[in-house]
């Protein structure tokens, strides 16, 4: 990890001191192997830029030919739980707990890819004001992520959101145009999100 910790009390998993947390920058993690929380607050960060993103090709072809459906906040407890179940996660069940409390805040919202009304894929995230930040993703079928992101990349443009966080780079992302910004243009962009009251 980039990040160095800071913070490991559950007053911080509490609504108010969670998006006062994003709100700064952080993001929270669990050990995998003890379960305990920290935060983590990294000097490079990783966007995918609203006005720049890009849609793979293959991806879009391959995604028209599978005939998803998306549906947005249709099943929290289904996407978490698919984005945990791997055989190492940082998504512990004390963490589920708390992003349940900041769903029902209206602050954790998902991204789901069905498939012959089977959930198949998705993701979910924190909002504040016009800031998504972006935690997990999973998927059961190819592409069903990836059909997901594009969903809601197009859905935060559509709702004039400014910032899309997905913390760290990878090759996934990369291919849909996610760049690595200083920890000072990211705050910048922070603050320029926070000037909009978007309603995801």
């Amino acid at each position: 990890m980039d990040g160095k910790e800071r913070f490991n009390h559950r007053d911080f998993l509490q609504p108010n001191n969670m998006l006062r947390l994003y709100a700064s920058g952080a993001f929270p993690m669990a050990d995998p192997k003890t379960g305990s929380i920290n935060w983590y607050l990294p000097e490079v960060r990783t966007i995918i830029p609203l006005d720049k993103y890009k849609v793979p090709r293959t991806a879009r072809k391959a995604i028209e030919k599978m005939n998803f459906e998306i549906k947005i906040d249709e099943d929290f407890n289904g996407v978490i739980n698919g984005c945990a179940d791997r055989e190492s996660t940082w998504i512990s069940k004390e963490l589920i707990t708390a992003y349940n409390r900041l769903r029902r805040r209206g602050h954790i919202h998902t991204v789901e890819t069905y498939l012959n009304d089977e959930l198949v894929g998705g993701l979910y995230g924190v909002t504040f004001r016009g800031a998504f930040f972006g935690e997990s993703m999973f998927f059961k079928v190819s592409e069903a992520s990836k059909a997901a992101l594009i969903a809601l990349i197009k859905h935060l443009k559509q709702k004039d959101f400014v910032l899309l966080d997905v913390q760290y780079m990878t090759e996934h992302l990369k291919m849909f145009g996610a760049v690595e910004i200083s920890f000072e243009e990211y705050t910048k962009l922070l603050h320029q999100s926070y000037t909009r009251a978007c309603e995801f």
